[in-house]
């Protein structure tokens, strides 16, 4: 089995991750997108934690200013208009996008229990669009349509850098 083209995690990677998300990251086996920093901005998950659990969701938005920006976006009344883009082409598009999903997750590792589950409501629903933007920021544009709008109309950009630097902040006295 192949896997999708993304960089290994150094221990670098799973620091800033682990800072970014404010609990240490499991299971952690690639960055898919990065800011224009260089720093983590998706992660890629394992399909199955070293505890057993499936985990579906194969990319996981880390970015701390990318999360709430997609956040307060779920939190307005995108998420209806987003849906109702599901009908013919974009629900083409959008099946497709289900598909090219399971094909990264099952090249690393093929989990029966979540078997054509894919993330964010794919392919009929609009349900998480921190997943959806993962999924677009990680297989590029044009492959999930809805990831791509959201990333259309968040108030965050992959192209400006809005990083922690977690060293600085712990070495600020209180």
């Amino acid at each position: 089995m192949t896997t999708p083209p993304f960089d290994a995690p150094t221990d670098a990677d799973i620091l800033e991750v682990s800072n970014q998300l404010g609990r240490p990251a499991r299971n952690v086996i690639g960055i898919p997108a990065r800011c224009v920093c260089g720093k983590p901005t998706v992660v890629a998950t394992k399909p199955r934690l070293d505890d057993g659990t499936p985990f579906p969701t194969l990319y996981y938005l880390s970015h701390p200013a990318a999360t709430a920006a997609v956040s307060t976006l779920e939190a307005t009344s995108v998420m209806p208009q987003l849906a109702a883009l599901l009908e013919g082409k974009v629900a083409d598009q959008y099946l497709a996008a289900h598909q090219a999903f399971l094909a990264d997750r099952e090249s690393i590792e093929v989990v029966d229990e979540i078997a054509g589950i894919s993330s964010g409501g794919m392919p009929t629903r609009v349900k998480c669009l921190h997943a959806l933007v993962a999924h677009s920021l990680s297989a590029g544009p044009g492959v999930n349509p809805i990831g791509d709008r959201a990333l259309e109309i968040v108030a965050w950009s992959p192209t400006v850098c809005e990083c922690v630097d977690y060293s600085a902040a712990e070495a600020t006295p209180e």
